[in-house]
């Protein structure tokens, strides 16, 4: 561990507990008289295993099958994205695009649906969450979004309906009172801008449901995450919830800034003065693996970057993302033959990405990711020794 993992332990602590002293921004939402004692530090382990839109590598994503595979193999937390319907119930999907992870395409009551938007100044053609209500939204089944690298997951097709992010609510619930414990999850607005100009805002709806739910004050078993700081501005002054700005690659900006005509790019963000500023909203940041560990042209990983000594000393945990265990997404020292479909020296992987100082990563594969973890949680005995 190349990072003193005392000093990460209490950046976790402090982060995940958002103790509003010490931190400019905290504003608002108080926490609800059911959350008391909710969330509290030594409920995640450190390093933190987040599982990916559930357990993404074995079950199709955002599916309540997903979730409860992650959570049954021992993930730390589970990730939801959030996108709206037309009558603005907020439902699971990693996009509002819903042709590649549903049956949608079957459905001939719904061709004359199938449309192109501009999402985000992107050019997508298919069938969109914002044109369904919730009722026709689950007459749906959702199915594998990368059946040519994992084909085993298409034999789960058709077996789950897209979720509400309430319905996971009642689930996550549920499975803290049967495990005694409760379920962290880690919540992210997808294209709040551009949902936001359509009438369909998602952060007030989500701040609703994480009031109804007890998920709302500083100590609640949940993180809230964007690639647009603007939304995480936006539900610090609804909630109390811990935060975490996602971070794409260094020469992109996000739509928020884009459309704001701020001219600073993700590379900005990360420079000191850019980690200053998101730590007046926010406790932690997400960025993609590259901003930490920049891959060369041959696919290498290359010189660590100071991100993480920078996030930290500004008291952000990083939560950066994602791991998987096939060789089409490991580095290239770390894979193994040419097919892009089986699995490499993902072990390898972990170890070098936790030996950064990472306070938690995300991973497809969280059942990998917890036995690579393992080695860095301080007093915990490896599962192999």
């Amino acid at each position: 561990m190349t990072q003193g993992g005392a000093a990460r332990r209490t950046v976790l602590g402090a982060a995940v507990l958002a103790a509003g002293t010490g931190i400019a921004g905290l504003s608002a939402g108080s926490a609800s008289a059911s959350e008391s004692g909710a969330g509290h530090k030594d409920d995640l382990p450190h390093p933190t295993v987040i599982g990916h839109r559930g357990a993404s590598g074995y079950r199709p994503e955002h599916t309540l099958g997903s979730y409860q595979l992650a959570l049954d193999l021992g993930a730390d937390v589970i990730e939801q994205d959030l996108v709206p319907t037309r009558d603005g119930h907020l439902v699971c999907r990693h996009e509002n695009e819903i042709g590649g992870t549903t049956d949608v395409a079957d459905h001939p009551e719904f061709t004359s649906r199938r449309t192109t938007k501009s999402v985000d100044g992107v050019s997508v053609t298919g069938w969109f969450t914002e044109d369904f209500t919730l009722a026709e939204l689950q007459t749906l089944r959702a199915k594998e979004r990368i059946p040519a690298l994992r084909q085993r997951n298409t034999l789960y097709d058709g077996r789950w309906a897209v979720p509400t992010f309430e319905e996971v609510l009642r689930w996550a619930d549920r499975e803290g009172k049967r495990r005694g414990r409760r379920v962290w999850l880690h919540v992210e607005t997808k294209h709040p801008t551009y949902f936001r100009g359509l009438g369909l805002g998602l952060e007030e709806p989500l701040a609703r449901l994480l009031r109804r739910y007890g998920r709302d004050g500083r100590t609640a078993p949940v993180f809230l995450q964007s690639f647009e700081p603007s939304s995480i501005q936006r539900l610090s002054r609804l909630v109390s919830a811990p935060r975490v700005v996602l971070l794409s690659a260094a020469g992109t900006r996000p739509w928020d800034f884009e459309q704001a005509k701020d001219p600073r790019t993700v590379a900005d963000l990360v420079k000191p003065e850019g980690l200053k500023w998101i730590a007046g909203f926010a406790q932690g940041i997400g960025p993609t693996m590259d901003l930490i560990l920049p891959r060369g042209a041959d696919g290498r990983l290359g010189a660590p970057t100071t991100l993480v000594k920078d996030a930290h000393a500004r008291g952000l945990l990083l939560h950066p993302y994602t791991a998987r265990n096939e060789n089409n997404f490991l580095p290239a020292e770390y894979r193994k033959g040419t097919d892009p479909t089986a699995y490499g020296d993902a072990f390898g992987a972990f170890k070098t990405y936790f030996e950064q100082g990472i306070d938690g990563i995300f991973t497809d594969n969280p059942d990998t990711g917890l036995l690579a973890a393992e080695a860095f949680r301080p007093g915990r005995r490896p599962v192999n020794r």
